[in-house]
């Protein structure tokens, strides 16, 4: 009788893989620590770790796929992964094309990075060049507050704004403070945060397109139970070393 309920108890389980919904979930891989492409060439960082662990709770198949920033939403609304797990700020303007799950990061102060040697009035910005990584709430916050006054470069990933930055082609830098925090302490003190710190939307989430809201309800599950029991906390600290957000 045990074999049996064993074998039985076997078989299910085969037949609950086999029937698990299969998700894509689509990413940049080319912003670290959030996600990149490691030694091995594989997809690694924050929101790999992270995306692994929920579609475990919830059941799901996951399967990631890296798309270009730029891109990034307009193939997820056409159909070429199921949610983006990005980095993605949540946003009024976004939520007009897509949904968006809970947060999963809290709103990430918006910091400026420059040359240790850089002497900037940032009460009146005025006659520099400010690097941004394009179709980003930086670009739109510069396009909107600052263009006029100075000249805006745009980048198709963050990496070439910092290459850019530390070639002296730009003087200043605006991208997330998480991102940036661990190139100001590699670069051995040759660049420096300057200017005041800017709060730019509302966390980060998983953006879905309008209408899934199976996908989404899943999903929002799984961050609740990561968020209560410590676990999403964890992954944060294993990755940029703050926190705890979630949890006591």
């Amino acid at each position: 009788m045990k074999k049996i309920l064993l074998t039985a108890a076997f078989a299910l389980a085969l037949s609950s893989a086999a029937n698990a919904q299969t998700v894509r979930l689509g990413t940049e891989g080319a912003y670290a620590p959030w996600n990149f492409i490691d030694d091995s060439g594989k997809l690694a960082g924050f929101e790999i770790d992270l995306g692994n662990e929920l579609c475990k709770r919830a059941a799901l198949e996951c399967e990631f796929v890296a798309n270009e920033w730029d891109s990034i939403i307009p193939n997820l609304i056409a159909g070429n992964y199921d949610a983006i797990i990005a980095g993605m700020s949540i946003t009024e303007e976004r939520k007009e094309s897509i949904d968006f799950t809970q947060d999963y990061y809290p709103s990430d102060a918006s910091r400026y990075a420059m040359a240790a040697d850089a002497n900037i009035d940032f009460d009146n910005l005025s006659g520099i060049k400010i690097g941004v990584q394009g179709a980003t709430i930086h670009a739109s916050y510069v396009e909107a507050n600052l263009a006029a006054n100075n000249t805006v470069l745009s980048y198709e990933t963050a990496d070439q704004s910092v290459a850019d930055l530390a070639a002296g082609n730009i003087d200043v830098l605006l991208a997330d403070g998480s991102f940036l925090d661990p190139i100001i302490e590699a670069s051995s003190g040759a660049l420096k945060f300057g200017g005041p710190d800017i709060l730019l939307g509302g966390g980060v989430g998983l953006g879905l397109r309008k209408g899934d809201d199976d996908l989404e309800a899943k999903l929002n599950a799984a961050i609740d139970e990561v968020k209560a029991d410590g676990t999403l906390d964890a992954v944060i600290a294993k990755w940029f070393e703050k926190g705890p957000f979630y949890s006591n």
